[in-house]
């Protein structure tokens, strides 16, 4: 292994004192002591056990977290070697049971579990008892339609309690979720539900978005057309507007049922997830009920800190894994709140203002929006009561620095800042904080329990205190059980296994720090290539963008083919008056050289009217950059998967001046 030693980085927050006390992962520790006689001194050596030992770990997540297997399993890990993996060999059970199942004598019925908050329709709430009732009818009115086990039932639905009901109704039965946010075009669309070849879609006929009224019944006909399997349609009224030969949400929901969970294999499919298909055709990515569950109670349980009486906040379309990492919060009986709409509008404030108003616990947000509201000025914890928050979460990209000094100058030492980085592949965190851990400026705590990440040099030799590739050498329970259609699992070899056999390599770029820290420096397929030395993009960022003229960059690199430096060229988004003249050019290139190194000054700096970015917030270096080099935009990227769908076209034009 090789290991470089510098400095740490500024302490943000130590470990509390009174963390095994106060917290579900300091209780799990207790636990672990009283009933395994196993003692642990820090985070560090809790999570070399739970790697070096994986079937002793999640045996006891199971038990501490109270698994409910219908079949108990013959061990915990069957088969080892990764691909193919076996968790739980024989057992049986079912995702939704733990997410709305009784568990003694339903004496939560009457709390609150789902507060919905869209600008489409007033505020909602259901009961842990209506959210109940609502399931065993919308089960039941499934069976109705014929759905079984391995039915697929896909959903162009926003983030409302509806599509919470169908997903967990659908899982009840062991057929198989999908979903796409209805912001979505017909193509892709058709592009993710037509690999798995549905029998039931369920679908809105139109959304508000902020101040405007979106229709989209014309996507949906089209949508419908394009899924020849799809045999019934259900209508779920969100707004005025009606879709035609569909069945109502009231008639899917019009006869009661039992509350019923069929068992099912651990790894039988739950849901199947799409990667973003910015890069190719999306991914259908299966994952499993027990996966699911194991991984998802560990996280929420372990580093999220949730438990019942919790509420998490954390903004999210239907087609983002933060969507299920959200309803999973039902897992750790803590309520959720879900958004529908423009987290941005009327302003800012909105999404701290129904954090306040909830009561929420855990409020998740993106590293962009707590950026945008430290450059406007915005002082959550002062303007309102947020008392109730003991976490902040941000995943999606990384968090400059100064986004760590900003949470914590206006949360305080009381309010853990916990910063992750995992990804649909996974359906959850590879590295990110916990109570137990420090918190570094700058820098993400160290991998999850249960995640052996590490980075890998490119002979696949270990690295600390250099970048490398991101990579999984333990097997973990949600690591996808496939790829739809991948029958002989060669495209799941080619996406995960493809460079270090018998590894997990994510595709991410990252250090390690040898106190534990991780910087991730941006996909590894983007990274930059300096003459033999690869710079993170992430860095380039955090510089750039803490320029008061520049509101967002991307940067991209295009290789020499002769092995020299290549071109670097940098793209800017600059604010509203603001030009790019030669005086800004040497301002962003003096601080690139200063904070950074010669290496990273641009060749090229070209403003652009919007930074390229997919719908989740991650910037698509990759796809400006086949561009750039002479790919069309449709082999590249499809406009619907795009926040905004212009904003490749700079990059195209440019293309032609190249040539």
């Amino acid at each position: 292994m090789t290991a470089i030693e510098t400095n740490a980085p500024e302490l943000l927050r130590p470990v509390a004192d009174d963390v095994r006390e106060t917290t579900e992962i300091g209780r799990f520790l207790g636990r672990l002591e009283r009933e395994r006689g196993l003692t642990f001194e820090d985070y560090a050596s809790l999570h070399r056990w739970s790697v070096d030992d994986p079937e002793a770990f999640w045996s006891a997540i199971a038990a501490y977290f109270g698994v409910r297997f219908a079949t108990p399993p013959e061990r915990v890990l069957g088969r080892r070697e990764m691909p193919g993996a076996e968790w739980f060999p024989a057992a049986t059970l079912n995702y939704a049971e733990h997410a709305v199942g009784l568990l003694d004598t339903g004496a939560d019925d009457a709390e609150v579990a789902v507060l919905a908050y869209s600008q489409t329709r007033d505020r909602q709430e259901l009961t842990w008892g209506g959210l109940r009732a609502q399931v065993a009818r919308c089960r039941a009115g499934l069976e109705r339609l014929g759905v079984g086990r391995g039915d697929r039932v896909v959903a162009y639905l926003p983030n409302i309690p509806e599509t919470l009901v169908a997903f967990l109704a659908t899982a009840s039965l062991g057929a198989v979720w999908a979903s796409c946010a209805p912001e979505f075009g017909a193509r892709s669309v058709i592009d993710r539900f037509g690999q798995i070849e549905p029998t039931v879609l369920l679908a809105v006929s139109g959304y508000g978005y902020g101040d405007k009224a979106i229709d989209r019944r014309a996507q949906v006909a089209e949508i419908r057309a394009g899924l020849p399997t799809v045999e019934h349609v259900v209508h779920v009224a969100y707004g005025p507007d009606e879709l035609p030969d569909a069945l109502s949400w009231d008639e899917l929901l019009a006869e009661s049922g039992d509350l019923a969970f069929d068992p099912v294999p651990f790894a039988h499919p739950l849901c199947v997830l799409f990667s973003s298909g910015t890069t190719g055709k999306p991914k259908a990515i299966v994952h499993s009920h027990g996966g699911i569950l194991l991984e998802h109670l560990k996280n929420h349980g372990l580093s999220w800190d949730l438990q019942a009486g919790d509420r998490i906040l954390w903004f999210s379309t239907t087609a983002w894994m933060m969507w299920n990492a959200l309803v999973s919060g039902l897992l750790v009986r803590a309520s959720i709140v879900m958004i529908d709409g423009n987290p941005l509008h009327p302003d800012l404030r909105w999404q701290w203002r129904l954090a306040a108003e909830t009561g929420a616990t855990l409020m998740g947000a993106s590293p962009g929006y707590l950026m945008a509201c430290r450059a406007e000025g915005v002082r959550p914890a002062r303007e309102f009561d947020l008392s109730a928050v003991r976490q902040i979460g941000a995943a999606g990209s990384p968090l400059p620095p100064e986004g760590y000094r900003w949470v914590a100058d206006e949360f305080g030492p009381g309010v853990l800042l916990n910063v992750g980085s995992g990804g649909t592949d996974v359906c959850s965190g590879i590295v990110q904080g916990s109570p137990l851990q420090p918190v570094w400026v700058g820098e993400i705590s160290g991998p999850c329990l249960g995640v052996d990440a590490q980075a890998f040099d490119e002979q696949g030799e270990p690295v600390v205190g250099e970048l490398g590739e991101l990579v999984i050498t333990t097997p973990m329970p949600s690591m996808p059980v496939g790829l739809w259609g991948d029958a002989d699992g060669t495209r799941y070899r080619d996406t995960y296994f493809d460079r270090y056999p018998g590894v997990w390599r994510h595709g991410d770029w990252v250090r390690f720090s040898a106190w534990g820290g991780a910087v991730i420096a941006g996909r590894s397929d983007a990274t930059l290539n300096r003459g033999g030395v690869r710079l993170g993009t992430a860095e380039f960022y955090r510089v750039v963008e803490e320029l008061p003229e520049v509101v967002d960059s991307v940067v991209v690199h295009l290789e020499d083919p002769a092995g020299g430096n290549g071109e670097l060229q940098l793209y800017v988004q600059l604010r509203e008056g603001t030009a790019l003249d030669d005086a800004l050019r040497r301002r962003i290139s003096t601080a690139l050289r200063t904070e950074l190194s010669p290496r990273h000054i641009p060749d090229r700096i070209e403003a652009v009217p919007v930074v390229p970015k997919n719908r989740t917030g991650k910037k698509l270096e990759l796809p400006a950059k086949k561009i750039l080099l002479g790919a069309a935009l449709d082999d590249v990227a499809s406009r619907d998967v795009l926040a905004d769908p212009t904003s490749l076209d700079p990059f195209v034009a440019l293309a032609r001046g190249r040539t």
